[in-house]
């Protein structure tokens, strides 16, 4: 009998043994789920106990409603624009420029730096709010929803800004409107007329449109400052145009002289417009820059012509008097233009000289003034004197006045060409 109850216990502790295992091993699991649950909501622990008080500190648990869930951003299909379907949706549109950072002639283009605001109002992002406060979140949310599809015309080069993440605002008021700001630097197209340049006003314009809204056009107008191109192009070519009328006030006779200084200005103007051509566009008009530098090196390039008339003239009047005057035989020519090229008149005898004649009528306009003036009878035709051909006679025969008249000329002239300059393009 006993041996009997004994086998019939040990049947029943054999039957309840796996339920208590499987009980405590559920219980087991219990356990450490919530411990990993409270691990995940970084609970602090003091000595074993959880922290409840920074629990309820902590305004991003998941206690409170999710921005996606206030949103309801599953809920619709942002991909579409809010109304599709209806009416058109307003688009309000506004940029503040940071700043300016380049413009580039050579390419045609500018660079800036601006802040791009959009506002428009989506009914699907409303969300209650007892304070009517708005919120503001950055570009996670931007790609969840649906935003205006603004893109700029005419920009060759632009990027949004994101250091140290990407300068994008999006602000959500409780009756559905928005904010949505990007920070962006942007190169764009700009048609230059470069026919002032550098005294011209450039007007620029940045475009801004979208497959479903008007264009919007915001202008720009950029006026030069001309300080920088006088000093570093005017005032030197006007220095150079200077520096070639001191030939004038050198002697005739110092041919080295004269020939450097007018061949050193000739390739320093040379120097000048090569420099501003290359930091300018290829274009097939001419500028106003182009007008000055090739006008100045015209009254260069004369100043050298000059004195090669003045050189020859000389030479020329030298051979004549050297024809017709007696040579003494210790007057060596050869040497004598060794040292500045030119004859010299203090070497030679050059002493009572017959006078040259000027004009086919020399005898006859001798004998009248040897003659006694008479009134002209009547019917008598006078004749004019021709006086161009005659200066220039003279001149020929007195290089040394060409000289004279270019000390007057040539600074008269350029001033003349200033104040007409000056006057049409500032």
């Amino acid at each position: 009998m006993r041996l009997a109850l004994l086998a019939l216990r040990l049947m029943v502790l054999a039957w309840l043994w796996p339920v208590t295992q499987l009980n405590s091993s559920t219980f087991a699991n219990k356990k450490r789920h919530k411990e990993v649950y409270v691990g995940e909501n970084n609970k602090v622990k003091h000595g074993g106990r959880v922290d409840l008080k920074m629990r309820k500190l902590d305004s991003t648990k998941s206690l409170l409603i999710k921005s996606e869930q206030l949103l309801r951003i599953e809920d619709h299909d942002f991909a579409m624009r809010p109304g599709f379907g209806g009416s058109a949706l307003p688009v309000g549109i506004d940029v503040q420029v940071e700043s300016i950072d380049s413009i580039s002639e050579v390419n045609m283009d500018f660079t800036m730096t601006l802040y791009l605001r959009h506002y428009w109002q989506d009914d699907r992002l409303a969300f209650p709010s007892s304070s009517n406060k708005s919120r503001t979140f950055d570009a996670r949310l931007v790609k969840k929803i649906w935003v205006p599809d603004v893109f700029f015309v005419h920009s060759k080069r632009s990027f949004i800004h994101d250091t140290t993440m990407e300068n994008i605002m999006l602000r959500v008021f409780p009756d559905g409107n928005i904010l949505y700001s990007v920070r962006i630097t942007v190169t764009a197209l700009c048609s230059m007329d470069f026919s002032s340049f550098p005294l011209d006003t450039q007007n620029c314009s940045l475009e801004l449109e979208s497959w479903w809204y008007n264009r919007l056009y915001i202008n720009f107008i950029l006026r030069r400052h001309i300080f920088f191109f006088m000093l570093q192009t005017y005032f030197p070519t006007m220095l150079m145009v200077m520096l070639s009328w001191v030939s004038f006030w050198i002697d005739r006779r110092a041919v080295p002289a004269r020939v450097s200084l007018g061949i050193t200005t000739v390739l320093t103007m040379s120097t000048i417009i090569t420099g501003v051509s290359a930091s300018m566009p290829q274009v097939s008009y001419v500028k106003a820059v182009d007008i000055y530098l090739w006008a100045s090196f015209l009254f260069v390039f004369l100043s050298v012509i000059e004195y090669a008339a003045v050189n020859y003239f000389t030479t020329v009047e030298e051979m004549k008097k050297l024809k017709n005057a007696k040579i003494p035989s210790t007057f060596d020519a050869t040497q004598a233009m060794v040292f500045d090229g030119c004859f010299h008149d203090n070497d030679i005898d050059l002493a009572s000289f017959p006078e040259v004649s000027i004009t086919p009528n020399t005898d006859r306009n001798t004998q009248s003034r040897n003659s006694t003036v008479s009134a002209p009878t009547e019917g008598t035709r006078l004749r004019r004197r021709n006086t161009l051909k005659y200066n220039l006679s003279f001149i020929r025969s007195n290089s040394y006045m060409i000289d004279s008249y270019s000390r007057v000329i040539f600074p008269m002239a350029y001033l003349l060409f200033n104040i007409i300059y000056w006057s049409l393009y500032a």
